[in-house]
């Protein structure tokens, strides 16, 4: 039986999440910060993917599985960079951790 892409996106959000040793305070607001930096990039690449899928959709009448494919991991990479900035979770997001 595959799983439905709901099930594997759920499975990277949510699954076994290997928690690491909490960060000082300090060292905390460091990662943080530099996390948010990282998600203001990340939304601007997503905003340009977006454009770029939709100007292929419009020409090709089909969108591009690869986009949607990395729309798929860019999402679920800034899932867990929120999750971190709000304590959530201590697991950094990639480039600390797997990208999975």
């Amino acid at each position: 039986m595959r799983d439905t892409d709901e099930d594997r996106i759920s499975g990277r959000l949510h699954g076994e999440q290997f928690e690491t040793e909490e960060d000082s305070i300090l060292l905390r607001l460091v990662f943080m910060v530099i996390i948010w930096v990282m998600i203001q990039l990340a939304q601007t690449v997503l905003g340009v993917a977006t454009v770029i899928q939709f100007i292929i959709m419009a020409v090709q009448k089909e969108r591009n599985e690869r986009l949607a494919e990395f729309g798929t991991d860019l999402g679920i990479w800034m899932a867990k960079a929120a999750r971190y900035q709000t304590a959530a979770s201590n697991v950094k997001p990639w480039p600390w951790t797997d990208l999975d």
